[in-house]
């Protein structure tokens, strides 16, 4: 039984604490699909069926357990040295089996449901998470740190991410609001709803997501619905090699029409992979819409 003084300590350390007994005699842990995922002993071989969350992994501490991982996989670049099983949306499943892995890493939306199920009855401890919003990533890297028996690395990643994503909050989040669209993709023209991780990184800069309240999560908008929603500020940089290529594509393209609205690069590996680096693509917002204010006021 814990007594009042434990209660009292940080929740992570709690989280640690009541993972040594269960380490002792296995790990058990539940997945975003609800199933709990059996180990009887810290997993060594690990893949991951998608890029992100080989680079949760080596953000985990579990780097060196990674034995496949998803066509893309380049952060850090350890990942693009280590045997591929295909890519998010199509895995190869012979391939999975000889790489013998003691735990799948999952994506809920991303990898067809159909695999995770073969894997899972094949025998194999699937966990298949789906980070979503901003507090997912350090639930995540804590997560994969319990399977992997890295739990102090991951705790440490995890604490770093929680802090600096409550100081840049602190810093930008009650600043004068600015109306921001996100460019996922422009051909045709993709955003984002209020429900994306990105739209979270938006309002924590003190931002809002012109589209936040489309009915599903990366909408296709038409030129005149952008129009009519008047953001000041563009955002994005997928199929841009660079922040003036993607002031280009926005001056010189259909995008004309909305001449005088500023757009300003984010790298999309920072924003659209949910992971530790979205912080890099935080800090990039951020400072972006802080030029957006400055501009206002001269």
């Amino acid at each position: 039984m814990l007594d009042a003084r434990t209660l009292r300590l940080p929740a992570a350390f709690l989280f640690l604490l009541l993972a040594v007994p269960a380490a002792a005699a296995g790990i058990e842990l539940a997945d975003d699909r609800g199933v709990l995922v059996r180990l009887s002993a810290p997993a060594r071989r690990i893949v991951a069926l998608a890029p992100h969350l080989a680079e949760l992994a080596f953000a985990a501490g579990a780097g060196d357990r990674l034995v496949g991982v998803a066509r893309f996989s380049d952060h850090p670049p350890q990942a693009g040295t280590i045997a591929q099983i295909g890519d998010a949306a199509r895995v190869d499943l012979e391939r999975i089996i000889a790489l013998k892995p003691g735990l799948i890493l999952g994506w809920r939306t991303g990898n067809q449901a159909g695999d995770l199920e073969r894997l899972g009855r094949l025998g194999y401890a699937v966990f298949v998470t789906e980070p979503a919003r901003l507090p997912d990533i350090p639930r995540v890297l804590r997560a994969i740190g319990a399977l992997a028996g890295t739990g102090a690395t991951a705790e440490r990643a995890a604490a770093a991410f929680e802090n600096e994503m409550r100081a840049l909050r602190a810093r930008y989040g009650a600043r004068p609001g600015v109306r921001v669209f996100y460019e996922v993709w422009h051909r045709p023209l993709i955003t984002v709803n209020g429900a994306h991780i990105i739209s979270g990184v938006i309002e924590i800069c003190g931002g809002e997501n012109v589209f936040a309240r489309a009915a599903v999560l990366t909408p296709t908008i038409s030129l005149e619905a952008l129009a009519a929603a008047r953001p000041e500020v563009a955002l994005g940089g997928a199929g841009a090699d660079d922040a003036g290529a993607f002031a280009r594509r926005w001056a010189e393209g259909p995008l004309a029409a909305l001449r005088g609205v500023p757009a300003l690069h984010v790298n999309p590996d920072h924003l659209q992979r949910s992971t530790p680096r979205i912080l890099e693509g935080a800090r990039a917002v951020c400072a972006h819409l802080e030029q957006v204010r400055k501009n206002r006021k001269s």
